[in-house]
C-alpha cells in the first residue's frame, strides 16, 4: 500500500472528527439519492416506452401493406389476397407474423347512445395472443363456424363503458356507406389496451363482414399487417418488404400511423438528460463540499506532510482517494435503493397509476445492465474529474503557517 492510500485509508475509516464525518454522511447521502433517482428513471422512462410501443404495435402490427393510391382513410381501397404477396414478405427474414385485414367506419347505437368506431376486421389467421392478455371480459373471436363468426364483434373497454355495454350483449352496428348498412352483433370479449387512441376507436369484427357490405369479392382485403421479430429493425424491414412487392401496394410502419405517440415517446428522452444532468450537478457539489471542508480540517497535517518533503500532488492524491472511497460507498448505496425499489416494483406493480393520464395501471420497470454501468462509471469519472479543482487548494498551504495555528 502506498503512503496516499494508506492515509486516505486513515482518514477515511478511523476519523474522530465529528464535523466532518456530518458532512461527509451528507455527501455519501446526496450520492445515493442521486444515483438511486437516476436508475430509476431511465428504468421508468424505458419501461414507460417499451410499454406503449408493445400496446400500440400489438394491436396494430408494426407495419401495414396497403394499396398504392391517394386513399389516406381508414376505409383503404381493397387488392386480391395473393400468396405471392404473402410468400414475398415473409420472404423478409425479418418479419415474424403476416394477416390480411380491412376497415370500415361504422357507428355504434346502444342504450340510447352512439359511438363513431371504426370496425377491424380480421380472419382466422390473425395472432390472439396480444388480445388475450389484454382481455377483460368474454373470449376471443371464434372462426370455427364462418356464420357465426360474421356475427361476433369485440370492443374495448372504453367503448364499452360509454355505451353501457358487456360481454354477452347484442348491439346494433351502422355502416357508414351509401345506403347505409346495418347489422346486429353479439359481444363475445371486451379487451383493454389502454391507449386512448386505439381504445376509442377500434372495434374486431370478421373480415367477410367487410367483404359483403362492401361488395367485395372472395379474397379481396384491405391490407396486411405485419409483425417483425425486432422492433429497431422496423425501417430495414420495410424497405426490405417494399422491395419484395409489386409497386401497387406500399408499406407504412407503426411510427407513420402513429406519429403523435411516437414523437411523443422520442421526447421523453430530453428527460432524461436534464434528469442525468441535474442529479450529477448535485452529487458532484455534495462532493466538493465535503472535500474543501475535509481539507480545511487537516490544514496542519497537510503543513506537517510539506514540512517532511510531500509534495503537493503526493498531498493532493490523498484527498481524492479519499474521495474515491466516500463516492464508491454512495455508489453501493445507490445501486442498492435504485436496483432495489426497482425489483420490487417489477415483481409487485405496487406503485400504480392511473390508466387515463398514463395508458397504464402501474409504474413500468426496464433495466439494462449497460444503463446501470454507464452510470456508475459516469458519477465516479466526472465526480473524480471535477474534485481535482477543489484539491488544488493543498498547493496554497505552506508548511510555516500551517503547523503554527496547529
Amino acid at each position: 500500500m502506498n503512503f496516499a492510500s494508506f492515509i486516505s485509508s486513515r482518514i477515511t475509516f478511523k476519523s474522530k472528527r465529528t464535523f466532518s464525518k456530518l458532512i461527509v454522511r451528507i455527501a455519501i447521502i446526496g450520492i445515493m439519492l442521486g444515483l438511486g433517482v437516476m436508475i430509476l428513471s431511465i428504468a421508468i422512462i424505458r419501461g414507460f416506452k417499451q410499454e406503449i410501443r408493445e400496446k400500440v404495435r400489438g394491436f396494430a402490427g408494426d407495419m401495414q401493406v396497403v394499396k398504392t393510391d391517394n386513399n389516406v382513410s381508414y376505409e383503404r381501397s381493397a387488392f386480391i389476397d395473393s400468396a405471392v404477396y404473402v410468400k414475398g414478405i415473409r420472404s423478409v427474414n425479418l418479419v415474424h407474423d403476416v394477416h390480411p385485414y380491412a376497415t370500415k367506419p361504422a357507428i355504434i347505437k346502444a342504450n340510447n347512445e352512439i359511438e363513431g368506431i371504426i370496425l377491424k376486421g380480421v380472419d382466422s389467421t390473425y395472432n390472439w395472443d396480444f388480445l388475450k392478455k389484454n382481455l377483460v371480459a368474454g373470449k376471443v373471436m371464434n372462426f370455427a363456424d364462418s356464420a357465426e363468426a360474421m356475427k361476433q364483434i369485440m370492443i374495448s373497454q372504453t367503448t364499452a363503458n360509454r355505451l353501457k355495454l358487456k360481454a354477452g350483449d347484442d348491439l346494433w352496428i351502422y355502416f357508414v356507406q351509401e345506403p347505409v348498412r346495418k347489422r346486429k352483433l353479439k359481444i363475445v370479449g371486451v379487451f383493454d389496451i389502454g391507449v386512448e387512441e386505439v381504445d376509442k376507436t377500434f372495434v374486431i369484427g370478421d373480415l367477410n363482414l367487410v367483404r359483403r357490405l362492401n361488395d367485395w369479392n372472395e379474397g379481396q382485403i384491405g391490407g396486411y399487417e405485419v409483425r417483425v421479430n425486432d422492433f429497431n429493425d422496423i425501417a430495414t424491414a420495410a424497405d426490405a418488404i417494399d422491395s419484395r412487392i409489386p409497386i401497387t401496394l406500399k408499406s407504412y410502419t407503426v411510427l407513420e400511423n402513429y406519429p403523435t405517440i411516437f414523437e411523443w415517446l422520442n421526447m421523453l428522452d430530453v428527460n432524461i438528460a436534464v434528469m442525468l444532468v441535474l442529479m450529477i450537478v448535485v452529487a458532484v457539489i455534495n462532493m466538493i463540499s465535503a472535500l474543501l471542508i475535509m481539507i480545511l480540517e487537516r490544514t496542519s497535517m497537510i503543513g506537517m506532510f510539506k514540512a517532511m518533503g510531500a509534495g503537493n500532488w503526493l498531498i493532493q492524491k490523498v484527498f481524492l482517494y479519499n474521495a474515491a472511497w466516500l463516492i464508491g460507498l454512495g455508489l453501493i448505496l445507490g445501486n442498492a435503493l435504485g436496483l432495489g425499489l426497482g425489483f420490487f416494483q417489477a415483481n409487485t406493480h405496487f406503485f400504480k397509476l392511473d390508466q387515463g393520464s398514463y395508458y397504464m395501471t402501474f409504474v413500468p420497470i426496464e433495466f439494462r445492465l449497460m444503463d446501470v454501468l454507464m452510470l456508475n462509471a459516469g458519477t465516479l469519472v466526472v465526480c473524480l474529474l471535477v474534485l481535482i479543482i477543489p484539491s488544488m487548494l493543498v498547493t496554497r498551504i505552506t508548511p510555516v503557517r500551517a503547523i503554527r495555528f496547529k
